[in-house]
């Protein structure tokens, strides 16, 4: 099968992957992936595989991949990954961030962590299916996605509202946010590599507050001052203390961890003083993946009132980010509709409910056997993400999502590091390690 000439094996792919500059810019502005599905499609031409490639936009592509199973009755699989990825600025960056650099056991470039290397992973094995006549038991659906790092509404959400037919049959979903290694130690100081599954992801109800009062001259104080009423609404939210509240997933989680380092963590009192943050000091390195998990949060970040100084203006806004637990939105809202106060309402620009998998299904797992199977170290175990992903969309087929995008420390303990953020890179140890568990677990019976 063809492909560029700098080769096809997962670190090369990856790499290629990341020259494709994909940014998303948020409200419709996107470089777009059009591009980059060319380039997918061009390592697939020979494959025995039928393909779809839909566009929600010029330029914004989004390409289904179907494999067929042995067992066409069994429940069908999604494998989904994102081919956008967020902006980066040359300026704050070591190196080109387009340049997909291989160097030093790594892969360099916006999109190495966030997700180009799952995405390289799901190529990789396609390849090696068709080209060693491989079939897996359940149909599998491999979605190269556009979209995800706005809300979707070029890429999942809108294939999910306009093709739903395309993902027929399918009941599990695989896809980021969880898998990564993390070593630690259990209560005999044996060596242990966790690995979080995303079984719950927060929901995100981002908010449009507006204060209406009447406009008037800037020297006659007024009571129904919108910029001040919308003031203090604001003070109050960023002032409110969310309770904690432990999800069905993140119970499973403090038992599971609590099990393997021989602790009571289930014994905190996460809504006394400090609980939570005892908790999370007795997780050592889980923490930094659970710190969101226990707690909803209502963050205000933007702000926009009047016209001139000396005018009073007859209206107010601010937008607030929203993140709710499972289970616990409706209460939350009655909430924040207290903290408002009376002459402040509230709309969604954004409303994305919070979401949660079981943990008795197969293909989760699935997922654990296959882990243990690979890595005689791991310690599956569940947890809920602090934002969220394009699981969100495919949920309204009934699909249940697992957020498991395989990665490994690299040689001398080398990191993946700088999703979202700077000089982002990828171990090509890490890619390889993706590739063997993903093509493990598609095959799951």
């Amino acid at each position: 099968m063809r492909g560029l000439s700098e080769g096809t094996d997962v670190v090369s792919l990856c790499s290629n992957l990341i020259r494709f500059d994909t940014t998303n810019y948020e409200h419709g502005r996107a470089q777009g992936e059009a591009a980059c599905v060319d380039y997918i499609e061009s390592l697939l031409c020979d494959a025995p595989f039928p393909r779809i490639r839909l566009e929600s936009a010029p330029s914004r592509s989004n390409l289904i991949v179907t494999v067929t199973g042995t067992r066409p009755e069994l429940p069908a699989l999604v494998c989904q990954g994102h081919l956008d990825v967020v902006p980066a600025d040359p300026e704050l960056w070591s190196f080109d961030p387009f340049s997909g650099e291989i160097s030093d056991g790594y892969v360099y470039g916006r999109g190495a962590v966030d997700m180009k290397d799952f995405v390289a992973a799901m190529i990789a094995v396609l390849r090696s299916w068709a080209a060693n006549g491989v079939r897996p038991t359940h149909t599998t659906y491999f979605a190269f996605v556009a979209d995800e790092e706005t809300d979707g509404a070029f890429g999942a959400a809108w294939l999910v509202r306009n093709h739903p037919e395309l993902f027929r049959g399918a009941r599990f979903a695989l896809g980021e946010s969880g898998g990564m290694q993390i070593p630690w130690r259990d209560a005999q100081s044996n060596p242990v590599n966790f690995y979080p599954i995303a079984t719950g992801e927060r929901g995100t109800a981002h908010l449009r507050i507006t204060a209406q009062g009447t406009a008037g001259h800037g020297s006659r104080p007024r009571n129904d001052n919108a910029v001040v009423q919308i003031a203090r609404a604001v003070t109050r939210i960023a002032d409110h203390r969310w309770p904690a509240r432990v999800t069905r997933s993140m119970r499973a989680f403090i038992d599971a961890v609590g099990a393997v380092r021989g602790e009571d963590l289930a014994a905190i009192d996460l809504n006394s003083q400090g609980g939570v943050e005892r908790l999370l000091d007795r997780l050592g390195p889980l923490a930094d993946v659970v710190d969101r998990a226990f707690r909803p949060s209502s963050v205000p970040t933007m702000l926009r009132a009047g016209y001139k100084v000396n005018v009073i203006p007859e209206r107010a806004d601010a937008m607030v980010d929203v993140r709710t637990l499972p289970g616990g939105e409706d209460a939350m809202m009655t909430c924040l509709d207290t903290l408002l106060g009376p002459r402040v309402r509230r709309e969604f620009i954004a409303h994305e409910p919070a979401l949660e998998s079981p943990l008795d299904t197969p293909f989760f797992q699935a997922v654990c056997s296959t882990l243990r199977d690979i890595d005689p170290l791991a310690v599956p175990v569940p947890f809920c993400t602090g934002g969220g992903s394009d699981a969100k969309a495919f949920s309204h087929l009934g699909i249940h999502s697992y957020g498991f995008a395989p990665s490994c420390l690299g040689a001398h303990g080398r990191k993946a590091q700088g999703a979202h953020g700077v000089d982002e890179r990828v171990p090509t140890d890490s890619l390889h390690f993706s590739q063997r568990v993903l093509d493990r677990l598609l095959l799951w019976e």
